[in-house]
C-alpha cells in the first residue's frame, strides 16, 4: 500500500515502522510539520506492559529505548508540610525528543521516507493519491476537524489549566508537590525522565490561575513566577518551556478528552491522540498511541482481511482499552479538578487518595508494592476509627463504626434488596431465612428491603409492608433471631412507590403492569412511569397527610419490633424520589418548581419519622445523587444540597444511590460506578455517607474505607449469592478478629487455612 502518515510523533513513526516490518512493499511517507529535533513535551512514562509489546512488535528499537530509560520506584506527595513517601511504583521514562530521535532513526531504516517543515493541508486533493492517509497529528488534529461530523467527535474540555515545563533538576522520585498560596492552591506533577531532566507540569484551577495573573503574563513571566513557588523544590534550578510558539497565557493549557464514535472515514485513520486522549496525570497517552500503531498495523496485513474489514477490527480491538483507560483518566481528572473537597485529610490519607484516584491501584496493590506504607495508612485508619484505642494492623473493611448509639462491628453492610416474596405484606420463612442467614454471615448492618407503608404503596403483591400487627409479628420475629444469635445490627427500609407501583415481581418483568388485580397509583405529577405504567394521580394535601402518617405509624411498629435503624427510601423515582427530581414533579405549587420546594415534602416526612424514632438510635435517607439526565435532572451538586437538608432533619447517614428516576437516564456503568457520589457527600458536605454499586470485592471496600469516600461500603448482589461474604473476606485476609457464630468457628478455621495456601501457592507460581 501508499500510505501518508500525517505528524511525526510516536503515533506515525511508529504505525510507519510496524508497517514495513510485516511487509517493507508498503510505500510510507511520514509528514512533520516541525524541523527535525524540534517537538513539544519532555519526558514520556511507560509501563511495563507496554514494553512488552514494543518487544513483540520490533525488539530491536524496543532494546535501544529501554537501554535509556530511567528508572525510579517512589512517589513523594508534599502536602501541608509533610512529605509521605511510598514505594515500589516502578516507574520508567525516556524523554520525548529522544524517544523521536530514535523512531526516525528506526524507520529511516526500515525506508520509510521522512519529511520535516512539511505544512499538510487536508484539502490538498494529493491525499486522494494514498490508499491510506494515518491522521497522527495530535489532539488539534486538522484531519480530524475537518471531517468533525464523520468522526462523530466529542470532545470535553476539562476545568483545571496546566502548563507543561522541564527543569535541569533531578528528582529522584515522582514528585506530586501541593502549596497553599494567598491566590488558592496550586501544585506540580514532577518526574526524572533522563541523567539531567525532568518533566515538571504545574496545574492549578482556573479561578487560582487568574487570581495569579498568569491569564496577562508573558511566558517568561509565568514561567518565573512558578520557578518562585516551586524554588524549595527546585534547589536554585531553573524551570524551562520548549513551546516557544506558545505566546504568553496561551502556553497554559484546559486540557481536551477526545471521544470518536468512528476511527476511519473513506482513506483517512485516526491514530494516538487524534481519536482519543488521556488525560497526563496517568501517562497513557504514549503508551495509546504506540499500542493503536502495534494494532492498526496488525489488521491490516492480516490475511484474507478487507481493508474495510481490518479498519472496523482495529477499532473494535482497541475501542475497549481506550474506554478503561479514559475511565481511569477520567476519575483522575475529576480528583485534581475536586481535590479541594480532601483538603481536610491528615497527609497520610490525602496521599492514599491520590494514590488510588483512577481506581487503577487499589488497597492490596498498594500492599504488594509497599506492605510497610500500606500497614501504617491501616494503623492510621484503626486508630482514627477507634478514637485512639486501637493500633491494629488490619484491613479498614473490619474496623467499627458508630452512629448516634449503635455500634458496628465493621464496615460492610447487605444492601436492600427486594424478594417479592411476601403475602399481603407479611415476610415469612423464606424472609426469616434471608435475613438470618446474612446476619450469621459477618455483615455488620443489614438492611431489609424497600418495605412499604401501605397496600398502596407496594411495588408489587409480592413487597413487604409495615402497616398491621401481622406485620410486627413477623419483623419481630426476625429482629429478635438477627440479635440473638449474631452481632449485626439491623435496620428497616421504609418507602412508597408512587408511580412505579403496582407491577410484577421482579422476575416477572421489571416495572411491568400487572396483568390483573392493579391497585390506583398516586405520584407528585400525573406523569406515567412509562407508557406502558398507569398514569398516576397527583397527590393531594390530604394524600401526603396520610402518607406522611402512614410512614410515621410504619416507625412506630419498627420500634415495637426493635429495630436498631430506620431508613428512609427517597431515591429511584419511588414516591419521595418523584418529588425530588425535576423529572417527574411538574407541581405548580409550593411543593414543586426550585429545589428548595421538590424537598418540603421528603423532609415533612423524615423529621415526622425522626420525632417518634428513639434519639439514641440513627436514621438514614437512601438518595439517587444524579438521574444521569445532565442538569436536566438532579445533580451532583443538587445532591449535596439533599444530603445537608435531611441531615438539618436529623439524618445520621446518607446511603448514596444514583439514577433510576427515568427511562430515559443514560448512566455510566462500571466497578464502584456510584462511589464517586458517596465521596462528593461526604467530603464536600462533611457527611456520613455508605456506598453502594458494583462493589463486589474486598478490595473495593479496603479502598474506598482508607481513602475516605464513604464511611460504610453496602454490598447487594454478592450477598444473594454468598451471604457470608464477609468471613469469606476476612478468611482470605487472614483476619481473625471477626465475630464467628459459635457453631461456624472449626468451618472459618479450615476456610482461612485453605485460602492461605491457595494464596501462597499462587505467589510461588507468580515468582517462578
Amino acid at each position: 500500500m501508499k500510505i501518508a502518515c500525517i505528524g511525526g510523533g510516536p503515533a506515525g513513526l511508529y504505525f510507519a515502522i510496524s508497517m514495513k516490518l510485516r511487509d517493507p512493499a508498503h510505500e510510507i511517507e511520514v509528514f512533520e510539520r516541525n524541523p527535525r529535533g524540534v517537538t513539544w513535551g519532555w519526558g514520556v512514562v511507560f509501563s511495563d506492559q507496554t514494553v512488552e509489546n514494543l518487544t513483540a512488535n520490533d525488539p530491536q528499537s524496543a532494546n535501544v529505548i529501554a537501554s535509556e530509560f530511567a528508572h525510579w520506584d517512589d512517589i513523594d506527595v508534599h502536602f501541608k508540610g509533610e512529605v509521605i513517601t511510598s514505594s515500589g511504583h516502578g516507574f520508567i521514562g525516556i524523554g520525548r525528543k529522544r524517544l523521536l530521535e530514535i523512531l526516525q532513526d528506526r524507520a529511516a531504516e526500515l525506508g520509510v521516507t521522512l519529511h520535516f517543515e512539511t505544512e499538510c493541508d487536508p484539502a490538498d486533493p494529493k491525499w486522494q493519491s494514498y490508499d491510506l492517509v494515518i491522521a497522527g497529528d495530535g489532539a488539534n488534529s486538522r484531519f480530524r476537524e475537518t471531517h468533525e461530523d464523520a468522526f462523530a467527535v466529542d470532545v470535553d474540555v476539562r476545568a483545571n489549566k496546566f502548563v507543561w515545563l522541564g527543569t535541569s533538576k533531578v528528582f529522584d522520585a515522582f514528585t506530586f508537590a501541593f502549596e497553599e498560596t494567598e491566590h488558592g492552591w496550586i501544585w506540580a506533577h514532577a518526574y526524572r525522565f533522563a541523567p539531567d531532566c525532568s518533566t515538571f507540569i504545574v496545574e492549578c484551577s482556573e479561578d487560582t490561575w487568574r487570581r495569579f495573573g498568569f491569564d496577562t503574563m508573558s511566558q517568561a513571566d509565568s514561567i518565573a513566577a512558578c520557578e518562585k513557588l516551586f524554588a524549595k523544590y527546585l534547589d536554585g534550578h531553573p524551570l524551562q518551556s520548549n513551546a516557544s510558539h506558545l505566546v504568553g497565557s496561551a502556553a497554559w493549557l484546559n486540557f481536551r478528552r477526545i471521544k470518536c464514535d468512528n476511527w476511519a472515514v473513506g482513506n483517512t485513520i485516526l491514530l494516538g491522540d487524534a481519536a482519543h486522549t488521556a488525560h497526563f496525570s496517568i501517562g497513557s497517552g504514549t503508551k495509546l498511541a504506540l499500542e493503536d500503531a502495534i494494532k492498526l498495523a496488525e489488521v491490516l496485513n492480516r490475511p484474507g482481511l478487507t481493508r474495510d474489514a481490518a479498519l472496523f477490527e482495529y477499532q473494535a480491538e482497541r475501542n475497549l482499552e481506550v474506554l478503561k483507560l479514559q475511565n481511569s483518566a477520567r476519575n483522575s481528572t475529576e480528583w485534581f479538578e475536586t481535590f479541594g473537597r480532601y483538603l481536610h485529610f491528615e497527609p497520610l490519607q490525602f496521599a492514599y487518595s491520590l494514590l488510588t484516584r483512577s481506581q487503577r491501584i487499589s488497597h492490596e496493590n498498594l500492599r504488594l508494592r509497599d506492605r510497610d506504607w500500606l500497614e501504617g495508612v491501616e494503623r492510621w485508619f484503626w486508630k482514627r476509627a477507634t478514637e485512639g484505642r486501637s493500633n491494629k494492623t488490619a484491613p479498614p473493611m473490619f474496623a467499627p463504626f458508630k452512629l448516634r448509639e449503635m455500634s458496628l462491628e465493621n464496615r460492610i453492610t447487605v444492601s436492600p434488596m427486594a424478594m417479592y416474596s411476601a403475602v399481603d405484606g407479611v415476610p415469612n420463612d423464606f424472609h426469616f431465612v434471608h435475613y438470618g442467614e446474612r446476619a450469621l454471615g459477618g455483615a455488620a448492618l443489614l438492611f431489609t428491603e424497600m418495605t412499604c407503608v401501605s397496600p398502596e404503596g407496594r411495588i408489587s403483591p409480592g413487597c413487604t409492608g409495615m402497616w398491621n400487627a401481622d406485620h410486627v409479628a413477623a419483623w419481630k420475629r426476625i429482629v429478635d433471631f438477627v440479635h440473638s444469635n449474631s452481632k449485626a445490627k439491623i435496620c428497616l427500609q421504609l418507602g412508597h412507590s408512587g408511580a412505579k407501583g403496582s407491577t410484577k415481581v421482579g422476575w416477572e418483568g421489571n416495572d411491568v403492569p400487572l396483568d390483573q388485580g392493579n391497585w390506583p397509583v398516586m405520584a407528585a405529577s400525573d406523569l406515567p412511569w412509562s407508557p406502558v405504567n398507569q398514569v398516576p394521580t397527583p397527590m393531594t394535601r390530604a394524600d401526603m397527610d396520610a402518607v406522611r402518617d402512614q410512614f410515621v405509624a410504619a416507625v412506630e411498629m419498627a420500634v415495637e419490633c426493635g429495630f436498631d435503624m430506620v431508613e428512609l427510601h427517597a431515591a429511584h423515582g419511588y414516591l419521595l424520589s418523584g418529588f425530588l427530581t425535576p423529572l417527574q414533579n411538574k407541581r405548580t405549587d409550593e411543593y414543586g418548581g426550585s429545589l428548595e420546594n421538590r424537598l418540603r415534602y421528603p423532609l415533612e416526612v423524615f423529621g415526622a419519622m425522626r420525632d417518634v424514632w428513639p434519639k439514641d438510635r440513627p436514621m438514614s435517607v437512601r438518595i439517587s445523587a444524579t438521574d444521569w439526565a445532565g442538569e436536566q435532572g438532579i445533580t451532583p451538586d443538587d445532591a449535596v444540597a439533599i444530603g445537608e437538608a435531611f441531615a438539618r432533619e436529623g439524618a445520621d447517614l446518607i446511603d448514596v444511590s444514583a439514577g433510576q428516576t427515568s427511562t430515559d437516564a443514560q448512566p455510566v456503568y462500571g466497578r464502584m460506578f456510584q462511589t464517586p457520589f458517596s465521596d462528593k457527600l461526604r467530603n464536600e458536605a462533611k457527611l456520613a455517607t455508605m456506598a453502594v454499586g458494583n462493589i463486589y470485592e474486598p478490595d473495593h471496600a479496603n479502598s474506598i474505607l482508607a481513602a475516605g469516600r464513604a464511611d460504610l461500603v453496602a454490598l447487594a448482589r454478592p450477598h444473594l449469592v454468598d451471604p457470608f461474604w464477609t468471613l469469606r473476606a476476612a478468611a482470605a485476609l487472614d483476619y481473625r478478629d471477626i465475630h464467628v457464630p459459635p457453631q461456624y468457628l472449626n468451618g472459618q478455621a479450615q476456610l482461612a487455612r485453605n485460602l492461605k495456601r491457595e494464596a501462597e501457592a499462587a505467589a510461588a507460581a507468580l515468582r517462578a
